[in-house]
């Protein structure tokens, strides 16, 4: 179930979490357009936990937008004590507001690893003007979020790095970003990816392989593809957990 209350220009979104994920809550996003000193803007969606935060992260979003997914995912991690914050990578006047699968794909085409940097960096000073420092910073993504999780940690020095399902392992998901395969030997940070068992098992092994020469910790784990995914989540859990100090 989603709620949307609207407050001038600010739109405050209420998700019930998938019980078999992370317990039953009722926990709220809030969505604004932020803007730097330097003048870069972007809308960022987020949520703030209860009580002390272990740390800051980026959650980047599936092809389709800002889903129930991911802001289950918000807010799940929320409710463990991360500050979270999402960046849209789609411009326009809507943002990342959840599509349908063909303008998805559109919309997916029209993304370059500069762009998806580029809002992750707004992401990443979100969390630092709330006093959080890189090494206190992770990012994770689903599907496209998910190439776009390990595109980042071979690109920016941060704590750690989670991909859940990320596409664009052998072919690249748009022509302006490159294909995991090849990016994944330069990972800079702690560096996850969780792909389902049913996920084809040759293109991820080839992942692990071009992720473990890379000069850092990395890992592929297969998890099975239940309601909720609880095996990926914490796992995911675990890894910032060693990670973020």
């Amino acid at each position: 179930m989603r709620l949307f209350l609207r407050m001038g220009e600010r739109v405050i979104t209420l998700t019930a979490i998938n019980p078999g994920m992370v317990g039953y809550v009722m926990a709220q996003t809030r969505t604004e357009d932020f803007r730097l000193d330097d003048g870069r803007a972007l809308r960022l969606t987020y949520a703030e936990p209860d009580g002390v935060t272990r740390g800051g992260l980026v959650v980047l979003h599936e092809a389709r937008g800002i889903t129930e997914t991911t802001t289950g995912m918000v807010a799940g991690l929320a409710g463990e004590g991360w500050l979270v914050v999402v960046p849209h990578l789609y411009p326009g006047e809507a943002g990342s507001a959840e599509i349908g699968h063909d303008e998805a794909r559109d919309k997916v085409s029209g993304l370059s690893g500069e762009s998806v940097l580029a809002a992750t960096d707004i992401g990443f000073a979100w969390l630092a003007g709330h006093g959080l420092a890189a090494d206190r910073i992770g990012v994770i993504g689903f599907e496209l979020g998910g190439s776009v999780a390990l595109v980042v940690a071979a690109s920016r020095d941060i704590g750690a790095a989670v991909t859940v399902s990320g596409g664009g392992i052998l072919e690249p998901l748009s022509d302006g970003l490159p294909a995991l395969i090849e990016v994944a030997g330069e990972l800079r940070v702690p560096w996850l990816g969780l792909y389902r068992e049913d996920s084809d098992v040759a293109t991820v092994e080839k992942l692990r392989e071009a992720a473990a020469s890379a000069k850092i910790a990395t890992d592929v784990v297969r998890y099975r593809p239940e309601p909720g995914a609880p095996e990926a989540w914490a796992r995911a859990l675990n890894w910032f957990d060693a990670h973020l100090r």
